[in-house]
């Protein structure tokens, strides 16, 4: 059963080997993103730092996902995007371990993170895909997402497809 639990340090060593494990196992999209400076050398005290910029903000929170004890995903997401103008949350990184994709985990996280926030009131959840990431892409959009607008990303300058998703109450 896939548990999620919100991170709130990156103090606990064996939970933070665990996270640096899942990022490293990802190296297709690190090369394609850039987060890291090295894709094939992704240490801890480079996630360590990652992760707690990210819990530096109020409105982000970071879940961890486990199944059976072990991490197997992680998802990060936004409540309140900068741009006034945006009214939507948004999935900022849905990372799943590579020796685990393509057995559903990525299509439950998603599904959960969306619940969140439809049960929060929420009327749509948006995220962008780097243009470099054909995966990446096919797969939010077979989750229903659809192109909405494409721009840079605010991290990095990246060129991105922004991505919606209505949230219709059931």
């Amino acid at each position: 059963m896939l548990l999620l639990e919100p991170l709130r340090t990156t103090d606990d060593a064996p939970l933070l080997a665990e996270l640096t494990a899942l990022h490293a196992s990802n190296r297709d999209f690190y090369s394609l993103s850039g987060d890291f400076p090295d894709a094939d050398d992704i240490r801890p005290e480079q996630v360590a730092a990652v992760m707690e910029e990210e819990l530096a903000h109020p409105d982000v929170e970071v879940l961890v996902a486990r199944d059976e004890g072990r991490v197997v995903g992680l998802v990060i997401t936004l409540a309140h995007h900068p741009d006034p103008a945006d009214p939507d949350p948004w999935i900022g990184l849905l990372i799943v371990d590579a020796e685990e994709q393509r057995k559903g985990y990525g299509r439950e996280l998603a599904r959960r993170v969306e619940e969140r926030f439809r049960l929060g009131g929420r009327d749509g959840v948006r995220l962008a895909v780097l243009d470099n990431n054909p995966r990446g892409l096919a797969f939010w959009t077979t989750l229903g997402y659809e192109v909405v607008d494409r721009r840079a990303d605010l991290r990095m300058g990246r060129p991105c497809s922004v991505l919606r998703k209505a949230l219709r109450s059931a």
